[in-house]
């Protein structure tokens, strides 16, 4: 396989279901007898959200090391060179070589974008590699991003989002009407449907905007990044889960010039790399995530589940939404017959062993804490 062949370059031992980083063997060892080449990397994350913006650092990282330093690419917060939403354009037209962003904020552009990254009710984050890599998505996606003149590597996920902060509760469908939501790509298609209004918003004006009640409610990723941000400070209502983003892969896009450029040797690298930030940056939002939630609801938050007619209403907009985009675009058609495929399979798998075991983990659990409370 093509993956189990860079890794196999690259030295990366990469575990099948592993949380802890892989390390690349003999990392400090130059490259003898390969060029010193610098590139610049474009991100569509601020400084200040150290795991996103992290799993940009962990890519930059890890190719120096691995090239003994011959290989180093600088990474850009986003507005330093352009904005969150330019990365794409950035790298297409060679402003930089490369840019660590989300395929679905250039929905815009063409909905296909949005399968390198999520759609609603769609596939949780090991899924999406398994597609990717042994599914053939990566395939997909590629010959996509052909016409872009870029080439595509998945370098991170966050895992299943939070469904965002509401200054009103969600109790029924008719409450999401007229509804001004921080939401974009094809869940924003999806919303509008049931009557939201939806608003595609970089990360730094989201406080703001939800501040001054320029929008009503507004999703990020979890509870880690959403602390740093603030929004419990100004809508107290943390619904949950994002059906929309299920397992959103984030993606390395590269100009295929800068691509083709390269040696064999750093190609491989990069493409290690890229395999190890998708870990680490799942694994560490998995580890930060509790105690933020738990300090959220010290503040106040109100941790709220969609209502289950609520989320009924809103995957079967999502599957009206994909056979209209489907009829008019043939790009998007041809991804997505062969990933709903992939997806329906999937979710008969994984509610055999894994839904059961999850199931059963969470009632045991609640059980012994009903106990525990009971005794005091």
């Amino acid at each position: 396989m093509q993956r189990r062949s860079f890794l196999k370059k690259a030295g990366l031992g990469l575990a099948a279901g592993a949380v802890a980083a892989p390390v690349i063997v003999n990392a400090q060892a130059p490259a003898a007898g390969l060029p010193t080449i610098s590139w610049r990397m474009a991100a569509s994350w601020p400084k200040s959200l150290d795991t996103l913006y992290g799993g940009a650092e962990h890519i930059a990282k890890r190719v120096s090391e691995a090239s003994g330093g011959k290989f180093t690419i600088k990474v850009f917060a986003a507005g330093e060179i352009v904005g969150a939403l330019q990365v794409l354009d950035a790298v297409q037209n060679g402003t930089v070589e490369c840019g660590h962003t989300a395929g679905y904020y250039y929905f815009g552009k063409d909905p296909t974008f949005a399968f390198g990254t999520s759609i609603p009710f769609g596939l949780n984050a090991r899924q999406q590699y398994a597609w990717m890599y042994h599914g053939g998505g990566l395939e997909l996606m590629r010959e996509f991003y052909k016409d872009y003149n870029i080439i595509n590597f998945q370098a991170g996920n966050t895992g299943t989002q939070m469904g965002g902060w509401f200054r009103k509760e969600i109790k029924t469908v008719a409450d999401l009407k007229g509804l001004k939501f921080r939401m974009g790509g094809t869940a924003g298609l999806v919303l509008a449907k049931l009557g939201v209004v939806p608003q595609q918003i970089a990360v730094g004006d989201i406080y703001p905007s939800l501040e001054k009640g320029t929008i009503d409610a507004a999703e990020w990723v979890g509870p880690y990044d959403d602390e740093k941000l603030g929004f419990y400070k100004v809508a107290k209502h943390y619904y949950y889960p994002g059906w929309w983003e299920g397992g959103p892969g984030l993606d390395l896009l590269i100009g295929t010039k800068a691509w083709e450029s390269l040696p064999k040797e750093y190609q491989a690298i990069l493409q290690a790399a890229c395999a190890e930030a998708y870990i680490w940056m799942l694994s560490k939002y998995d580890a930060v995530n509790p105690p933020a939630l738990k300090r959220l609801l010290a503040n106040g938050v109100k941790l709220l589940p969609f209502p289950n007619d609520v989320m009924a209403a809103c995957y079967k907009a999502s599957e009206e939404t994909y056979a209209e985009i489907a009829s008019k675009n043939a790009k998007f058609k041809k991804v997505y017959e062969p990933w709903k495929k992939f997806r329906d399979e999937q979710i008969q798998w994984f509610s055999i062993a894994e839904a059961r075991f999850d199931n059963f983990m969470v009632s045991t659990q609640r059980s012994s804490q009903k106990k525990a409370a009971a005794k005091k």
